[in-house]
């Protein structure tokens, strides 16, 4: 069992962001002790690492409410599930092939830039005259 403190440090999270998803329910079927403290069992852990997993993802939190609720629906729900995260991972796919646009962008202005100071290139620019 997990207090609040070593369940943040268990998952990697902040004390802040533990409090505040719990706060908006998003970790459901947390115990509580004596003293009415969280206690957090090895299932809440793994789905807070699962949580971290989706917000990494881009997910938004009401996405991952609405995710959450339907993993509390059990089997029935798994169709859905399964059509939120392909939406995810198609958001994911179009941010990588932007980012892999944006590296062969510098790694051919690099190029460039290699070139004009080897003196194999010469020197043009979009804003200012040939030579300068």
């Amino acid at each position: 069992m997990f207090t609040m403190k070593t369940a943040a440090q268990e998952v990697g999270m902040s004390y802040e962001t533990l409090r505040f998803y719990c706060d908006t329910g998003l970790v459901p079927n947390v115990a509580r002790d004596k003293n009415n403290y969280r206690i957090f069992s090895q299932n809440n852990i793994n789905w807070l690492k699962g949580l971290q997993k989706l917000k990494k993802c881009g997910m938004s939190i009401k996405d991952m409410k609405h995710y959450m609720n339907l993993c509390l629906e059990g089997i029935s729900s798994i169709d859905e599930r399964k059509a939120m995260l392909d939406e995810q991972r198609k958001a994911l796919v179009k941010k990588l092939d932007e980012i892999h646009d944006c590296l062969d962008f510098i790694d051919d202005k690099q190029e460039f830039y290699d070139g004009v100071l080897d003196g194999r290139v010469p020197y043009i620019s979009n804003l200012v005259a040939s030579g300068t």
